[in-house]
């Protein structure tokens, strides 16, 4: 996932929730679309943030170094300012990029 191209909103922001719901025709629905979106794009930072941090763990740090480590806080920085993951789930669902179907109905043959 390219995060510095994301156009999500770094604050809150108010959507009209007939453009929310109108592929699925149910808030809820959508809601629990976004929900599980988040939860994804959550993992996806969260792994990204701790593959980048694990590049400037050393065995054997002292308090010094760690406080020392400018590029460390630079990627601290950058992934603190991001939008929220439920902002980018909600700015992918309005750009169609969600794909979901309904896994409860059977498949007719």
């Amino acid at each position: 996932m390219d995060l510095k191209r994301t156009q999500a909103a770094e604050t809150t922001k108010t959507y009209n929730r007939n453009a929310l719901d109108q592929s699925t025709g149910n808030i809820y629905e959508t809601i629990s679309i976004l929900a599980k979106r988040a939860v994804q794009i959550n993992e996806e930072i969260k792994t990204e943030l701790f593959e980048k941090l694990e590049e400037f763990a050393t065995p054997t740090e002292n308090l010094e170094e760690i406080f020392e480590n400018k590029e460390q806080i630079e990627v601290s920085k950058f992934y603190e300012k991001l939008p929220k993951p439920q902002a980018i789930a909600i700015e992918q669902w309005l750009q169609e990029k969600i794909y979901y179907r309904h896994t409860d109905t059977e498949l007719e043959t």
